[in-house]
């Protein structure tokens, strides 16, 4: 019986990546295990996923992936925004605090699609009335932002 505990023991430890704890010290105190966080680090894949809002409650499913954090939202807002304007407007107000929430990204491309990010990402945003050049060697966080919510 002995043997299975100690079995199940160094499974356990071996599946958390660490190292047996030396034996009790003297003092009755007994050693950190250490663990691997290597493991715990790495992320998945980053999903890019397309939403259309259609109405109010659709922006739960957008909300919900941003604070997964490993999803970048593009949303097409048309449906919402030829249905009601104030639920758009509302709407985008709850994904604007949701992305600052998860220190994430958010801007509108083009009339009727709005890009949200999660922490790690970021949107590139041209100067107004630059040239081509210009918008390439300019930085992300270089001036204010085009789209505001």
């Amino acid at each position: 019986m002995a043997d299975f505990f100690s079995n199940v023991k160094a499974r356990i430890v071996n599946m958390m990546g660490g190292k047996e704890p030396e034996a009790i010290s003297e003092g009755g105190e007994k050693e950190y295990v250490e663990l691997d966080t290597t493991a715990s680090e790495a992320r998945g894949k980053v999903v890019v996923r397309p939403f259309v809002m259609e109405n109010f409650q659709d922006i739960k499913n957008v909300v919900d992936a941003l604070r997964d954090g490993n999803t970048i939202a593009i949303v097409n807002i048309r449906p919402l925004k030829d249905k009601d304007i104030i639920e758009l407007k509302r709407a985008i107000s709850k994904l604007k605090k949701t992305s600052d929430a998860v220190s994430g990204d958010l801007a509108g491309f083009g009339d009727d699609y709005i890009i949200a990010t999660p922490s790690f990402a970021q949107i590139y945003r041209a100067k107004i009335g630059a040239t081509n050049v210009q918008a390439e060697e300019a930085p992300a966080t270089a001036g204010p932002r085009e789209e505001t919510f």
